[in-house]
């Protein structure tokens, strides 16, 4: 499609859905995709326990991916911003044709009696409370799993999240093995069933998750989650190791065999469905209902081959993160592996969470035939005047000329990334808040918008000249680019905007209040009343 844009008029005449009717199609299971687009840090304050975040800044970045379906229904919502109505636009410009305002927007869900959820990734985090609760997941204090260590006890411990989360912080003695790695891994780390097993998180939810996954598929050995995972080892004041690397290792085939023919008792159990490619070929085709194809396995396997069509969604995280994965509640969602474990462990879960799972059986080898990470789709970068290109090295002389009125650079890469590398002086900005950005930055003889790759810029350049009294130029290739000219970068942050496109989590990283901790594991603990209150979820834990 061409340059994005919106001539009809429907822009002038956006249909509201009210809280009362999106209640409805969640109760009834009718694929509706509730899009929360504030910032994340505003979206983690309050949001309805299904409204996945797609920030009004991500939209032309994220859409595609998040929501192949045109013909999806989608609900926006934001907290009264007027937001809500600068994404619908955007939407329907992308070529979605169901898009409605949530009438009232947050306030008026609440307003409407209904539950308001806290923090990112509430439904996985309610859910694994309610797994906690149903099935009495055993699990052991910081203290006692200290004191098993200190005693060179027969334990090992396992660490459910991804590695780079595992290489901030670990427990001591602690091997990586991300969640859905869990029940394939485990029994190569403990071959003897008198040694204990014990699983952790930052938190709660990957640790219960995990600990259950493997009580699920029987294995024989003592299990436990680390209580409160290292957030508890933090409170109970004890040290944890940072840049750990000890990683999960090959299995031998005949613990595969096993491990696999678990996992299929489980996913019966849970009623996951079978697929064959024919039939999600079938599924795709027929474009009456939005399908999402996740490939399972660890990125690193992904890359070397995987089927085409599948997107990287490692088991662990998509439990984890399901509303980020998969923002259209009522979706089909297909998983594959090449073991028979992890896809199968998986799709137990996503079916406890009232997922369409299916798992595709049928496949070998020859079928993981696409390499490399995978292009997400994107719509047609609007077109740019050839003049309004600056090259990495023509922008370097212009910064490092004399001016009385020097140009700006304006950032527009995830804050994370931009506090980690950026062009020295830069402003981290946001397309969302791009008119509040340029009035923050001191007058400029003109502006240059950068991204990582240069991208998310392009999107924002044609907003930017709208606004803005000075020329406004693009990075041509953005920020990688201009490292990989060899060009100085920075550390120092200078904000235009504010980076609330990031919510702290009071888990990751080492510094986080102590009080911030405990407030977030007191959170967790009122989950499955909020999940009774709220009626929505659909949940059933076997």
């Amino acid at each position: 499609m061409g340059s994005l844009s919106l001539d009809n008029a429907a822009a002038s005449f956006l249909r509201t859905k009210s809280a009362a009717e999106v209640r409805s199609d969640l109760l009834a299971r009718r694929e509706i995709a509730l899009l929360d687009v504030r910032e994340e840090a505003y979206h983690a304050q309050g949001h309805p326990l299904f409204a996945a975040n797609l920030p009004l800044s991500r939209i032309e970045l994220e859409a595609f991916a998040r929501l192949p379906r045109r013909t999806t229904p989608i609900a926006v919502l934001d907290g009264g911003e007027g937001l809500a109505r600068r994404a619908a636009e955007r939407l329907l410009a992308l070529g979605y044709s169901d898009v409605k305002l949530l009438a009232g927007g947050l306030s008026g869900w609440r307003n409407a009696g209904y539950e308001v959820f806290r923090d990112v990734n509430a439904p996985s985090k309610a859910f694994g409370e309610l797994v906690e609760a149903q099935r009495h997941t055993p699990s052991l204090s910081a203290q006692e799993v200290k004191a098993l260590i200190d005693a060179k006890a027969d334990v090992v411990i396992v660490d459910a999240r991804r590695f780079d989360e595992f290489q901030i912080m670990s427990i001591p003695t602690a091997t990586s093995v991300p969640g859905a790695e869990l029940v394939l891994r485990v029994g190569e780390l403990a071959p003897d069933p008198a040694t204990h097993v014990i699983v952790n998180c930052a938190g709660r939810t990957r640790s219960i998750i995990g600990t259950q996954s493997l009580i699920n598929a029987g294995l024989p050995n003592p299990v436990a989650a680390l209580r409160n995972g290292t957030i508890g080892w933090t409170l109970a004041h004890q040290e944890l190791d940072r840049g750990a690397v000890d990683k999960f290792c090959d299995v031998r085939p005949d613990i595969q065999t096993r491990a696999a023919a678990s996992a299929r008792r489980v996913a019966d159990k849970a009623g996951v469905a079978r697929a064959d490619l024919a039939a999600i070929s079938h599924w795709i085709e027929e474009d009456d209902r939005t399908v999402y194809c996740f490939d399972v396995r660890t990125p690193e396997e992904y890359i070397t081959g995987h089927l085409p069509g599948f997107r990287s969604a490692p088991g662990g995280q998509l439990v984890q993160e399901t509303d980020v994965f998969a923002p259209v509640r009522g979706a089909k969602i297909v998983l594959v592996d090449n073991d028979g474990v992890r896809a199968n462990m998986t799709a137990s879960w996503l079916a406890q969470m009232a997922w369409d799972v299916a798992v595709l059986d049928c496949v070998g080898p020859i079928d993981f035939s696409e390499c490399g990470a995978r292009r997400e789709p994107l719509p047609a970068l609007p077109p740019i005047p050839q003049d309004a290109w600056v090259e990495p090295a023509c922008l370097r002389d212009w910064l490092e000329e004399e001016r009385d009125s020097p140009l700006a650079v304006l950032d527009f890469a995830p804050s994370r990334l931009y506090e980690h590398c950026h062009i020295p002086g830069a402003w981290f900005a946001l397309h969302s808040q791009l008119g509040e950005a340029l009035d923050a930055v001191p007058d400029a003889t003109c502006y240059v918008l950068t991204s990582p790759d240069g991208i998310a810029a392009h999107f924002a350049w044609r907003e930017a000249v709208t606004l803005a009294s000075r020329p406004v130029y693009l990075l041509d290739g953005g920020t990688d680019a201009w490292i990989a000219s060899g060009f100085r970068v920075d550390t120092l942050p200078t904000y235009a905007s504010q980076p609330i496109d990031r919510y702290r989590r009071p888990y990751e990283g080492t510094d986080a209040p102590q009080s911030a901790m405990q407030a977030y594991l007191d959170w967790e603990y009122g989950l499955v009343e909020q999940l009774h209150r709220d009626g929505t979820h659909g949940f059933h834990v076997i």
